[in-house]
């Protein structure tokens, strides 16, 4: 069976150096919080809101050593009253694990996305 599991993240700078460190964040937690293995996982989707033009988000996957995994990247819809500075992650992963165990990851700022799930988060995102 595939699941998805959402993830999201903010950075203060359009830069390289922050956009790569927040999402390998992001993508650390979200591999650790659900015990992912790259093997296991279809593809990635990663998007980020039209500001944050520097470099490529799914290239943080790429450093973090996952080659063989289909990635793509997207430019979020520049919606009027939207997150901005804003990362998000779907990973398509094949698991058995019912919808009540997959963990999805809000950090930093974009936790109000989704203050449900963000809830059981320590302080500082992570």
């Amino acid at each position: 069976m595939i699941r998805g599991i959402r993830g999201a993240t903010t950075v203060d700078t359009n830069s390289n150096e922050a956009i790569l460190q927040a999402t390998q964040e992001l993508l650390r937690a979200m591999i650790d919080r659900n015990g992912i293995v790259e093997e296991e996982v279809a593809s990635v989707l990663f998007s980020a809101t039209p500001e944050l033009d520097d470099t490529f988000p799914a290239k943080a996957a790429r450093l973090m050593g996952w080659t063989r995994t289909a990635l793509m990247g997207f430019q979020e819809a520049d919606v009027k009253h939207g997150l901005p500075m804003c990362i998000r992650v779907l990973i398509h992963w094949n698991t058995e694990k019912s919808l009540d165990e997959i963990r999805h990851v809000f950090l930093r700022g974009a936790a109000v996305l989704r203050p449900d799930l963000a809830q059981d988060m320590p302080a500082g995102g992570d």
